[in-house]
């Protein structure tokens, strides 16, 4: 009997989870991000230069293949621990376009980051294309996410007949599209408390983080210094909103589902390994995150898919990449795991 309550708890939550609000479906992607087909583009500039800049440096971004084009671009480094060189070689980009081109697969673009591989053995493409899997898993669940638009990537040092190397990457949505795409606005804001977030769309990121293992995240601040939020973003109805933000989670490179070599847990959590989850979703949420740990077990067979559907993925990866998402599955496979593995472990 209490197996079937629970099916009937998941049908029921699934039911009303599932239907979008309005906003969610007023806009369709820019070209760029409307499909998931893998794109073949070469970037051509000072590369050595640009991984030792604090600023910007031009470059020329080419779209290779049936539709070519070509884009004067400025490139800049971004990112924190990515760009010292103890762990990095080559830093994660940001692509800025003088203007937004009329036509053509970067039709409407502004400014992208770009997400690259890390050194330049081949091995850390895998890293790249778990952290892609990340983004397309939350995609699978919600359109309030970053769209992203994997890229086979040749590199060419400044007028070099041949590319330097050539590796896996992905383009991130802008935060302006993804809110224009859902009806809704970035909010400029400082740090703010969780009432003013939407309690569901706030649920639905923490149980995310959890499932991919992410401890890198904050939805109400950001770190010491910096304006809010940590890898997060939010959205809402205008720029001034006060309430029912959503956050748009994004940075997945320190995740368990990634595991990359240098990713480390904050030294406050007390884990000793970023694969060990820990749930940081608010105390207020509880019956919301039970409603969002029901939302994904019922799509666990949708998220399965995702994770099969990036082929560039070796087999062990994938392998490990399973394995790691079943046990998330296992954490939320009933109410009470439910409620020992994530709501008793909330944020008050």
């Amino acid at each position: 009997m209490r197996f079937l309550a629970f099916l009937f708890f998941m049908a029921v939550i699934t039911l009303g989870l599932g239907a979008r609000p309005a906003l969610a479906q007023e806009g369709e992607p820019a070209p760029l991000f409307a499909s998931e087909d893998i794109i073949h583009l070469s970037i051509r500039g000072d590369l050595s230069g640009v991984a030792r800049s604090d600023g910007s440096l031009p470059a020329t971004l080419s779209v290779e293949g049936a539709a070519p084009e070509t884009h004067a671009i400025q490139l800049s480094p971004r990112g924190v621990s990515r760009r010292r060189r103890d762990i990095c070689t080559f830093p994660p980009l940001r692509i800025e376009l003088p203007s937004r081109p009329e036509t053509g697969l970067f039709q409407g673009q502004r400014r992208l980051k770009l997400v690259t591989h890390c050194r330049r053995q081949t091995s850390h493409d895998q890293y790249v294309l778990l952290e892609y899997a990340a983004y397309r898993l939350y995609n699978a669940m919600t359109p309030l996410s970053f769209g992203v638009r994997l890229a086979r990537i040749a590199y060419y040092q400044d007028d070099a007949d041949t590319p330097t190397y050539s590796r896996f990457g992905f383009l991130i949505e802008d935060v302006d599209d993804v809110a224009g795409r859902n009806g809704l606005v970035e909010v400029e804001t400082g740090n703010f408390p969780s009432s003013r977030l939407n309690p569901e769309n706030t649920a639905r990121v923490a149980v995310f983080q959890y499932m991919v293992g992410n401890l890198d995240w904050a939805v109400e601040a950001g770190p010491p210094g910096e304006e809010c939020c940590h890898n997060t973003r939010p959205i809402g109805a205008t720029e001034t909103a006060a309430s029912n933000l959503t956050p748009l989670p994004y940075d997945f490179d320190q995740t368990g589902l990634v595991s990359a070599p240098y990713a480390t847990p904050p030294p406050q959590l007390r884990v000793s390994n970023v694969r060990t989850r820990v749930f940081r979703g608010f105390c207020a949420h509880n019956e919301q995150t039970r409603a969002a740990a029901a939302e994904f077990l019922a799509a666990r067979s949708r998220l399965e898919a995702t994770l099969a559907s990036i082929s560039e993925l070796d087999d062990r990866t994938r392998r490990r990449a399973s394995s790691y998402l079943n046990g998330f599955f296992e954490d939320i496979a009933t109410p009470g795991e439910v409620d020992a593995n994530l709501v008793r472990e909330c944020l008050s």
